[in-house]
């Protein structure tokens, strides 16, 4: 094989890390190809709680470098991307049973210093890591915390009464699995190559460089790329990449943390979120979500394999509800709930005696022998793009380039409209397309930003937009999908690229499932 067919980096995961790095590195003008086995954020990618957040109980543990990094993250990416992540407001409700998770570093250091304090949280430290939070970050764009009568405040309808106050501040939302596809996407414009439903089978290092092995998941044909540098962004499968796919001797590895969430019908009106402390010192959330629904989570549980599916058990699914109803007003049960799912967390494996107190940092290693190989362990959704430019930092000394980092501030597709403009989108929209309702014209601008009218293109009424599947999906947006998003099966249309599984039935996914099947068979009988 001529050496010009050999690409620089070849990058194993289509995750939030893989498409990360494989975007930073294409926008520098290096040569990239990225292989997902399965569609695009099919694990957890697209099993987060949907924040980019500093990580306000870290402070706990102090990891005040990891928060910092994190909170700077959230005005840098809420501007590249105001269509799919947008400020939002946390409301923390206060009494003073409030406990420590058992073991933090600050417990221990508070029952030192105070031990009358038996593990709570009195409300003075709460305020203290509040103004940290709100100042760690030069925060710009979000307000900073303040307080809030629970006895008058809207926030405080449905609350149990004996929560008088609460501390509000501000976090971020992020559609975490559309974050993905628009990195896969901005990555492929720069000129990645990134293949989908193609499963790494083997990589062997070959003088001085990789030769990896990839079977198409779907016909079973098997074929290779070679690379310089081998990029291993597996997620919970990184170490089986490191010992099953390149055969590897390290002792790094990760470990599985699931974390699960439950989708209740809508439980109060107003569009903040809730950040729970339970008596066991852990923390949920209680997250508006599509509108209609409140998503609750998460739990931490060491979860046994990569190759199971990670799913929300009914004992984590109890312990949430539980947890919810010790401070809303009117219990929720089982059957408020419509769906829920899972995410498994590869963190690095630190030593830690919980799943709660393991790091959520990342850690980078390069092994060189011949070929050099990039692992990456663990990690969080809101610092996908400073571990993209660490990454590069590791990998650019191989190779002959000298550009510096630049996603910063560059707006992802679809993105380039200030924060505060997306209503102005949907008005436009309107304006351009009299056919959609305001419910329709918002999710196409908070799915697609500016692109929303190439994906409904020349249609001048419903008509034109072809056969309708459900929840205002229509055949022309499918196709779009499937053309410029790497969508092959409805699950990533209804789970991933959206949340229209919530509103469409069993009996619709399958059509609209049937007919991509045949779409696709179309286009390669026509080829």
């Amino acid at each position: 094989m001529a050496r010009e067919d050999i690409v620089d980096l070849f990058v194993i995961g289509g995750g939030i890390n893989g498409v990360g790095i494989a975007r930073d590195a294409a926008g520098r003008g290096m040569s990239v190809s990225l292989a997902e086995m399965n569609d695009l954020a099919s694990a957890t990618s697209s099993g987060s709680s949907k924040l980019f957040h500093g990580g306000l109980r870290y402070l706990e543990y102090f990891e005040v470098g990891l928060v910092r990094k994190a909170l700077i993250e959230r005005e840098t990416l809420l501007r590249a991307m105001p269509h799919i992540s947008w400020p939002m407001r946390f409301v923390l409700p206060y009494h003073k049973d409030m406990r420590f998770e058992g073991g933090t570093p600050t417990s221990k250091l508070l029952g030192a210093v105070m031990p009358w304090m038996k593990g709570r949280r009195p409300a003075w430290l709460i305020r203290l890591g509040l103004f940290m939070y709100d100042n760690l970050g030069g925060r710009e764009i979000l307000q900073g915390t303040t307080r809030v009568d629970m006895t008058t405040d809207e926030v405080g309808k449905g609350i149990d009464d004996r929560f008088a106050f609460a501390y509000e501040y501000s976090d971020c939302w992020v559609e975490d699995a559309r974050l993905v596809v628009l990195n896969a996407r901005d990555a492929e414009a720069r000129g990645a190559e990134v293949m989908v439903r193609t499963k790494v089978t083997s990589a062997e290092r070959v003088e001085d460089h990789w030769v990896v092995t990839l079977q198409d998941v779907e016909t079973g044909d098997t074929f290779e790329r070679r690379a310089r540098m081998l990029v291993n962004a597996g997620g919970p499968w990184v170490e089986d990449v490191i010992r099953q796919v390149t055969r590897t001797n390290s002792s790094e590895g990760v470990r599985l943390v699931r974390g699960s969430h439950i989708v209740t019908k809508r439980l109060f009106e107003h569009d903040k979120t809730y950040i729970f402390q339970g008596e066991d010192g852990r923390i949920i959330f209680a997250i508006p979500y599509e509108t209609d629904f409140t998503l609750i989570g998460t739990t931490d549980a060491d979860h046994a394999d990569a190759s199971i599916k990670p799913e929300c058990s009914d004992e984590e699914r109890d312990y949430l509800l539980n947890f919810a109803n010790g401070y809303f007003k009117y219990d929720i049960t089982v059957d408020d709930v419509v769906w829920s799912y899972s995410g498994v967390r590869p963190l690095y494996d630190d030593g830690a005696a919980s799943a709660s107190a393991l790091t959520r940092d990342y850690v980078l290693s390069v092994y060189d022998d011949g070929a050099p190989m990039l692992n990456v362990f663990g990690g969080k959704i809101t610092t996908y793009r400073k571990l993209a430019e660490s990454a590069m930092e590791k990998i650019l000394p191989f190779f002959d380039n000298d550009k510096g980092d630049w996603t910063a501030g560059v707006a992802m597709p679809g993105g380039d409209f200030p924060v505060d403009g997306v209503q102005d989108l949907i008005d436009g929209l309107i304006v351009d397309y009299p056919f959609l309702d305001d419910v329709w014209a918002k999710r196409l601008v908070r799915a697609y930003g500016t692109e929303a009218g190439d994906v409904l293109g020349d249609a001048g009424a419903v008509s034109d937009m072809g056969q309708l599947f459900g929840a205002n999906l229509t055949e022309r947006e499918v196709r779009w999908l499937m053309a410029h998003e790497y969508a092959r099966r409805a699950e990533d249309v209804v789970w991933r690229r959206s949340k229209l599984g919530l509103r469409m039935s069993v009996a619709e996914i399958g059509q609209l499932d049937e007919w991509m099947q045949a779409a696709r068979a179309a286009v390669k009988g026509d080829a």
